[in-house]
């Protein structure tokens, strides 16, 4: 059998006006197959680009180590706006733990994994100077290693003589999704604040 008596079936009759025969062969028109741009739909909602601008705040590529701590601060003195605690979310966006395992964030060893957790530990007696904080003072500010920083400040907060003393310690990242991020691995107070014990 030779490819010559080949017979191909015709197409169909909806279609066969707009096929030009070639060589025993059909071929589609072009006309028919194009596409237009305005068939493609539009997934992104109308107002996706404002939405990614009001992402929420946490850590940049973009800043410092002397910068994320400021923001972390600045976050907790207006801690309820535009929410209540939302001054400790944006904490909890910079904190560098894994949620898995048991962490040394505020010292000793605990199960911040979840929010709710972290949150009550800001609302202890001795962290809660930080939440509406009335003024803060840089004591020291140290690069202890390239990558590794301290800053230790002073806060006054918005109730009578209350002041206390706090030690950042940031991280820059390296490697992974968040490489180049200064993130906090503790935040830590000057005194023993959960020698009692801590119900969280």
């Amino acid at each position: 059998m030779s490819f010559g008596s080949l017979v191909l079936p015709s197409p169909p009759s909806s279609l066969s006006a707009n096929v030009k025969h070639f060589n025993g062969y059909g071929r589609l028109n072009r006309n028919l197959v194009r596409a237009s741009s305005s068939d493609v739909p539009d997934f992104l909602s109308a107002d996706w680009l404002e939405s990614r601008r009001k992402r929420p705040f946490g850590p940049r590529l973009d800043f410092s180590a002397e910068d994320a701590v400021r923001h972390q601060l600045d976050a907790l003195k207006y801690n309820d706006h535009p929410r209540d605690d939302y001054g400790i979310e944006v904490m909890y966006r910079f904190a560098g733990f894994d949620p898995f395992e048991r962490s040394t964030y505020f010292g000793p060893f605990f199960d911040l994994g979840q929010f709710e957790r972290f949150r009550r530990i800001f609302h202890h007696s001795s962290y809660r100077v930080l939440l509406g904080h009335k003024d803060r003072k840089l004591l020291s500010s140290l690069f202890v290693e390239e990558n590794r920083f301290k800053q230790r400040i002073w806060i006054q907060g918005n109730r009578p003589e209350e002041e206390e003393i706090f030690e950042f310690t940031m991280f820059q990242r390296i490697g992974g999704s968040w490489d180049g991020y200064w993130l906090t691995e503790s935040l830590l107070h000057d005194g023993d604040v959960f020698s009692g014990g801590m119900a969280y």
